[in-house]
């Protein structure tokens, strides 16, 4: 008996600005939203007073102010999920329910920031203890021994991983090259025409050991947006509608603390990607693509290990083949990622699968993608995942 939710809903439009980074762009975090949210609405051939639904990313904006903007003048549904990077994937969960059950029709998610331009994520830390994932453990614990930006804080995961099981750092390299790589055929990535080799990787400046400059992802001002609604409407509208077939969300135990974790290796989508798949149907190894939220190397192999794709101590090899590169077993963030395009928040991954699964991503199309894989990743271990198909 299949799962209730499979198929049930879809994304039917995509939008996304420019990035950048350079100071002063003068465009407010809303600003950018909209512009997002208006290209996904038209893309979807819906007008904005057709939304009825909104989720907006935590701390970004509310959906009264989105709501009032684009003028959808029925807003049924709003909501929403701080799970940080998680957040994306989640609502897009949250709003195929949604959209499944009659709550709403058509549900927009937004996300978009000015990350170079605006406050950057390591000053807030420093100056204002309570944005970190759980606060209190971070201000007793983490930042009295200087843990106080978030390379710090997850090259705990990464070190320990490299004690246990032998990752190197050519292999966190091998993700930092294959991202640099696909940028290459992304003419709207930030390091589009500026190739990588691995001597200029292991040559950068190292940020927090085992993190170099080029494990770290891009600090950068732009937005996107995905417009979802149910599979029967989605017939009738502009664009070949992509399915939402399974869906599903985790933390790790406990979710705020991670040296104190019975399992360290326990991320939130150790849980969840195995629903996500019983939910669709299918198993990692149907994948033809995976978007795997890139906010530092290391995070990529986890990722892959804690969802199926190879065994748990197995990532540091997997990426080295060239498994995750284009024209590879499993190609990943074909769009060169938060580390080679721009660090969308991780809604920038649900589009780039949009565009493989409607065979609109050119240069850098995966040759009959049917189904692909997006992953979000949040504070210090949250899981989100979808699995899609077109």
């Amino acid at each position: 008996m299949s799962h209730p939710l499979r198929d049930r809903a879809c994304i039917v439009g995509i939008g996304e600005t420019p990035v950048c980074r350079k100071p002063g762009s003068g465009r407010s975090e809303t600003a950018l939203q909209l512009e997002a949210a208006l290209l996904a609405i038209e893309d979807a051939g819906l007008k904005p007073s057709q939304i009825d639904g909104i989720m907006p990313f935590p701390n970004l904006g509310k959906a009264e102010v989105f709501a009032s903007n684009l003028g959808c003048d029925n807003l049924r549904f709003a909501a929403l999920l701080t799970l940080g990077g998680a957040a994306p994937v989640a609502a897009l969960r949250a709003a195929a329910m949604a959209v499944a059950t009659g709550v709403a029709e058509h549900v927009l998610v937004p996300a978009g920031w000015n990350g170079f331009s605006g406050a950057r994520v390591r000053e807030t830390a420093a100056s204002d203890p309570d944005s970190i994932p759980g606060a209190a453990i971070a201000r007793d614990f983490y930042l009295p021994f200087g843990l106080t930006a978030p390379p710090q804080w997850y090259a705990l995961m990464a070190r320990r991983h490299m004690h246990e099981y032998g990752t190197t750092e050519r292999q966190l390299g091998a993700v930092a090259l294959a991202m640099r790589r696909h940028a290459q055929l992304n003419p709207a990535a930030l390091m589009h025409g500026k190739p990588l080799t691995m001597e200029q990787y292991l040559a950068s400046p190292m940020i927090s050991a085992p993190y170099r400059l080029f494990d770290c992802s891009l600090e950068s001002d732009g937005a996107a947006a995905f417009v979802v609604t149910s599979a029967e409407r989605a017939r009738d509208l502009r664009r070949a509608p992509v399915h939402v077939m399974g869906a599903a969300v985790g933390q790790p135990y406990p979710a705020d603390e991670i040296c104190g974790r019975p399992d360290f290796h326990r991320i939130g989508l150790t849980s969840a990607a195995p629903e996500a798949f019983g939910m669709a149907g299918v198993t990692p190894a149907d994948a033809d693509f995976a978007q795997i939220y890139d906010c530092f190397t290391f995070e990529v192999i986890q990722q892959l290990e804690e969802a199926g794709f190879c065994q748990r101590g197995e990532g540091g090899a997997f990426v080295e083949s060239g498994a995750i590169e284009l024209g590879g077993r499993l190609p990943v963030n074909t769009s060169g990622g938060l580390l080679s395009h721009a660090h969308l928040l991780g809604v920038g991954h649900v589009v780039e699968a949009v565009r493989q699964l409607r065979g609109e991503a050119g240069e850098r199309q995966v040759a009959e993608a049917e189904i692909g894989v997006v992953t979000g990743w949040g504070d210090f271990g949250d899981g989100s995942i979808a699995v899609l198909r077109r």
